[in-house]
């Protein structure tokens, strides 16, 4: 998997300027950047109006790395209680954490190696404490008991003590095949980029990692989705715009869950483990009832706001919303990402694995041990 970080162009001092700008203008303390009560989440700004394309839908074209928002977890951790946003004190930590990591990446090129440094690269742009908006505490809401028993059971690539024999127990993420959705939509620790592309009819949204969807804009009430038998690891998306937003729903999912012994069967976690704040081992199920709704919306000419509400009655007792904000770096470069032709830790692992196998003692041999065979 290749690095991203020689395309981080963007310096400290122009993230933390797209920091300060970020929801001006729509009644926050200009100052801060957060309203004045910390529990409040202002609704998204409406009041920018962006350029037209040639065909006359608002322009969202771009690239939109999502670095800057990295280093903020989707469940809000519990030092923060009700709060949506970071304290003065708190967003200077923040800052001060981010200023350690330029220092390694400064000595990682002087020295002309590339480390660990470069390798997982955020920003601390936000002053969130998380994405998730709704539920208002943070949280994701409760599992379901079918969820949990399966989740239980669920056996990836992540879950532990698990025996790696063939490339059938990998998830679809360690496979190079897809990190699930709407997991794909949110950062991970690295290959963050997204570049939103428009034709007539159509939106085309780029994934750095792992894939690209195609979203036809629906002419009036015209939303078919593909009959239910149709599945696709992005789902079959269908857009439309409400003034100046973009709004994109979501069906047909791959179904499945990691607990199948039959690989075919099994999904990518619509929550990824490696965005930080989600529950581990990707083991998170999809049913049919699974559902998407994303809004894009153009708050000023370098910044957008995403939000998604998800929903799987069978998997989440309720539905639940995460809002994160894309800001405009039309010289972050993307590269092949030649997953699938370097992916050589998945034939590693397998080895260390039987390996390892062969030198635990037998049924037999623990029993004599135990004294069992006297």
């Amino acid at each position: 998997m290749r690095h991203r970080g020689l395309a981080h162009t963007l310096s400290k001092a122009a993230v933390i300027a797209a920091a300060v700008s970020m929801f001006a203008g729509a009644g926050l303390v200009a100052a801060q950047n957060v309203p004045a009560d910390l529990t409040v989440m202002p609704a998204v700004p409406h009041t920018y109006v962006p350029k037209k394309t040639a065909w006359g839908d608002p322009d969202i074209r771009g690239t939109f790395p999502l670095d800057k928002v990295a280093s903020i977890p989707f469940q809000r951790p519990a030092q923060y209680g009700n709060r949506f946003w970071l304290t003065d004190e708190e967003y200077k930590a923040r800052l001060e954490q981010a200023n350690g990591s330029e220092k390694r990446y400064e000595a990682e090129d002087k020295s002309g190696k590339i480390g660990m440094g470069h390798w997982v690269e955020s920003d601390a742009a936000g002053r969130r404490t998380a994405m998730l908006i709704d539920p208002a505490n943070g949280q994701l809401p409760a599992f379901t008991p079918q969820a949990t028993a399966l989740m239980r059971a669920g056996r990836t690539s992540w879950t532990p003590n698990t025996p790696y024999n063939w490339v059938t127990d990998f998830d679809s993420w360690d496979r190079c095949i897809s990190r699930g959705f709407p997991a794909s939509m949110f950062p991970f620790r690295y290959n963050n980029g997204l570049r939103v592309f428009q034709s007539p009819g159509y939106v085309s949204i780029e994934l750095e990692m792992l894939g690209t969807r195609l979203i036809p804009i629906a002419k009036g009430n015209d939303k078919q989705h593909w009959p239910a038998a149709v599945e696709s690891w992005l789902g079959n998306s269908i857009g439309h715009w409400e003034g100046n937003t973009l709004v994109i729903e979501t069906t047909n999912l791959k179904t499945g869950d990691s607990a199948t012994t039959n690989s075919y069967m099994r999904n990518g976690s619509p929550l990824n483990m490696a965005t930080l704040g989600v529950p581990p081992n990707n083991v998170i199920p999809t049913s049919k009832e699974a559902k998407v709704v994303e809004r894009i919306t153009p708050i000023s000419p370098t910044q957008m706001v995403y939000e998604m509400t998800y929903s799987d009655p069978q998997v989440f007792t309720a539905p639940f919303t995460a809002r994160e904000d894309w800001f405009r770096n039309d010289k972050y470069a993307f590269y092949e990402y030649a997953c699938y032709e370097g992916d050589v830790q998945v034939r590693n692992y397998i080895n260390a694995s039987r390996a390892g196998r062969l030198t635990q003692p037998t049924a037999e041999e623990r029993l004599a041990d135990q004294g069992g065979a006297r």
